[in-house]
């Protein structure tokens, strides 16, 4: 039985909702395990094609590590492998996951989102790394994908600070994709996966493994050059022939993901 989050299925959709707002979602072992037990369940379901991670309520959709926690001798062991919140580290999903961030996401919590593919920011979310205002470091990610995301001297303006940014400002940066009103970011996030499940589910993960895979080759010939099993496995499907069918038949397609 699930103490520190929520599953729903809506469809093809998976909705998981991180569930300690008495503590604004901040987590601990016991719910980075659950939330990585239910992103394995995700990544494995062949009938899931696409994920939202957001916070119960409203003023959080994740504080980060939970440090009272931790300072009143919690058990600090038994992480999962795939990191803070079940996914920092999770780097063999080619399914899209998308950010409902529903109000603070500081430190993991942050990090968190920017594992995501999309994120999605209420009019009240508030982003930061606030790690070295505590003498820590932001070694769940947030290093080396915010640079990524949005270039190296905006993100040294929040890393190096540890300062509080909109989600206005998230936006203009670039790690948002769009800001809703405070009650509707669950709704714009699904409005996204909508658009997401509209397209044929392999040539969406072909799309999100080459993506990020070639961001590690040495120039753009040789990303372009490189074979990706996602690619093939969607040259391969019965979908790559049902879209180009379903277009010349004026009919929408009947994906099957295989």
């Amino acid at each position: 039985m699930r103490k520190y989050s929520e599953v729903t299925k809506e469809g093809r959709l998976t909705i998981i909702t991180i569930n300690r707002p008495e503590v604004m979602n901040a987590l601990h072992p016991p719910g980075n395990i659950e939330l990585s037990e239910a992103f394995d369940n995700f990544v494995s379901d062949p009938d899931q094609w696409v994920a939202i991670i957001t916070g119960a309520g409203d003023k959080a959709f994740c504080a980060g590590n939970d440090l009272k926690y931790q300072a009143s001798g919690g058990d600090m062991k038994g992480q999962p492998s795939s990191g803070f919140g079940g996914i920092t580290s999770r780097f063999n999903n080619t399914k899209p996951i998308i950010a409902a961030v529903n109000g603070v996401a500081m430190g993991g919590g942050f990090e968190i989102a920017l594992a995501c593919d999309l994120i999605v920011a209420a009019e009240n979310a508030v982003f930061s790394l606030p790690e070295p205002r505590v003498g820590l470091a932001a070694l769940g990610g947030g290093i080396h994908r915010l640079p990524r995301e949005i270039g190296i001297k905006k993100a040294m303006g929040m890393l190096l600070t540890g300062r509080r940014v909109s989600a206005q400002e998230g936006k203009d940066l670039g790690f948002v994709n769009e800001v809703s009103r405070k009650n509707s970011v669950l709704d714009t996030a699904k409005d996204w996966a909508g658009l997401i499940l509209e397209c044929a589910p392999l040539s969406v993960r072909a799309s999100k493994e080459a993506a990020m895979l070639g961001m590690n080759a040495s120039g753009i010939e040789d990303a372009i050059k490189s074979r990706y099993k996602q690619v093939q496995l969607m040259q391969k499907s019965s979908d790559f022939v049902e879209g180009p069918r379903a277009f010349s038949e004026k009919r929408p397609p009947n994906w099957k993901g295989l």
